[in-house]
């Protein structure tokens, strides 16, 4: 008889998609694996995407965590008109691949439909730049947007952090490290399927192991990658895994989404209760039987249709405040 925890079945057309790419995609990512997954990452955006959506691209070099120089796009509308509404972006990886460019068709659609201004940030990457590296790199890319706001086009008071995955973790990192630290202001976090907890405690995570996209042991690979030693211990800090945070007073909206069918989906939702517990206005959305990023890998299915636009309402009218 199995012991497999029973769970949430997968939709019907996501899985389907699933089983197509079951001999690319590997359920559980190794550390072996980390050097093929950077370079077997999908182009998702090129020149050719921005050209497509008028939209311009420019490239700057910042100071990071230490001082050590990382690099942000800035990409705008070329008929934009100033000033516009800010986005930060965080991108997705597992905290060990990935690039800021990677996500980014979550979030050039707001740069063109409310002429914002996209700052997107390459964050330095586990285990070559384990914790704080990421974060702090994260954070002094917020500062560096903020502190340019106006130079940039932006109004620093209509500016927003948005990620995904690994990139949903570390702009809720950034954001608690925002208020700790008194600013940069943000009038909203947009945590996509967000990694947040170092622990594999969830029934979720234990439900969804090697199956589906980022599984358990995939997650347990990420995590150590950023961690070490220290992952599931009490020297973890709140900024390296937003679920250990125990005050979520005095941050900003929030907006969280996630699958039902995936290992994120529990600690998703125990952040988005957190959040309300402690008086912070909170969308939270859970697709029945999606899998992890399947509006990325995806992004045909209905289910897919309906994750975008609901995400896409929410930005509207927090960037229309």
């Amino acid at each position: 008889m199995s012991t497999a925890l029973p769970r949430p079945p997968f939709d019907p057309e996501l899985e389907a998609v699933l089983s197509a790419l079951a001999d690319r995609i590997p359920p559980t990512m190794t550390a072996e694996m980390i050097p093929d997954m950077r370079r077997s990452s999908p182009v998702e955006v090129g020149d050719e995407t921005f050209d497509a959506m008028d939209l311009t691209r420019r490239d700057v070099t910042i100071p990071g965590y230490l001082g050590d120089e990382i690099t942000v796009s800035v990409i705008t509308r070329r008929d934009r008109r100033e000033p516009g509404p800010g986005v930060y972006h965080t991108h997705g990886g597992g905290m060990v691949s990935g690039d800021r460019f990677s996500g980014l068709l979550h979030v050039l659609p707001w740069v063109v439909e409310h002429d914002a201004v996209l700052v997107t940030v390459d964050y330095r990457l586990a285990p070559e730049h384990p914790d704080p590296y990421p974060v702090e790199d994260c954070y002094a890319g917020l500062l560096w947007t903020a502190d340019h706001a106006w130079k940039l086009g932006m109004d620093p008071d209509r500016l927003i952090i948005a990620g995904q995955s690994a990139g949903g973790g570390l702009a809720a990192g950034t954001a608690l490290l925002a208020r700790d630290r008194r600013g940069p202001s943000l009038l909203g976090q947009v945590l996509i399927y967000p990694m947040l907890d170092d622990r594999d405690r969830t029934v979720s995570s234990a439900q969804y192991d090697s199956v589906g996209i980022w599984d358990r042991g995939s997650n347990v690979m990420g995590w150590t990658a950023l961690l070490g030693e220290r992952r599931g211990t009490d020297e973890v800090s709140i900024y390296a895994a937003p679920a250990r945070a125990t005050d979520l007073t005095g941050l900003p909206p929030a907006f969280i989404d996630c699958g039902s069918a995936e290992v994120f989906r529990d600690e998703d939702v125990a952040y988005a209760t957190a959040l309300w517990h402690a008086g912070v206005q909170t969308e939270l959305h859970v697709w029945p039987g999606g899998f992890h990023g399947f509006d990325l890998t995806a992004p045909h299915t209905a289910l897919a249709h309906a994750m975008t636009s609901a995400r896409d309402a929410w930005v509207a009218r927090t960037l229309g405040l």
